[in-house]
């Protein structure tokens, strides 16, 4: 358990079914508006999410309130099994060491309820599992849909290229970015 001011993150392995349903509804209504803004889908279904709430190889990290109301939610696990959208021979392929160590992690999602979002619910929760992270000297892979991160330059860079080519029409229709972090220790001095 760790407490940021009026904030408490625990890490829970799994999450009761009445709580599940509820983190349901906070992550439809979080990310639902992905369904028609991402051409890759974006969102579990209502069985798989209940099945990753169950699931004790994936920590949930739960953010709650003072008066211990869950707020906010993040998932992280290093079996990259249970993400079914990865491909975990990408990572051992590409970070053999920290993989050979179980050192590899991916962050599912992190969603705070509407009302809590100018909260220190989000940073509580990331400040927590990056503790982990640093303390493993991980790997920790994300990623982000076009609608929800903004960088386009390697897609005007390869619409270049390709005109380059011939003549050629480039639509950015979507884009998918995964990011990696590598750890190397613990830096104490920090303050997040």
């Amino acid at each position: 358990m760790s407490s940021r001011g009026d904030l408490e993150v625990t890490v829970e392995e799994k999450v009761d079914v009445e709580t599940a349903e509820a983190y349901y509804a906070l992550y439809r209504e979080t990310f639902g508006e992905l369904e028609t803004k991402a051409v890759a889908r974006q969102l579990l279904h209502r069985e798989e999410f209940l099945e990753e709430m169950e699931d004790p190889r994936v920590a949930k990290y739960v953010a709650r309130s003072s008066d211990g109301t869950a707020i906010g939610m993040s998932t992280l696990t290093n079996q990259l099994e249970t993400v079914p959208w990865i491909s975990p021979a990408y990572f051992r392929h590409h970070y053999p060491e920290q993989f050979a160590r179980d050192a590899v992690y991916y962050i599912g999602f992190t969603l705070v309820q509407r009302e809590h979002r100018r909260s220190r619910a989000f940073q509580a929760m990331i400040h927590r599992i990056g503790t982990v992270l640093a303390e493993a000297e991980a790997v920790v892979g994300w990623d982000i849909c076009a609608f929800n991160d903004d960088d386009l330059s390697f897609g005007r860079h390869a619409a270049r290229v390709l005109g380059r080519t011939g003549d050629v029409s480039v639509a950015t229709i979507d884009r998918q970015t995964y990011y990696a972090g590598t750890f190397r220790g613990v830096d104490d001095g920090r303050v997040p």
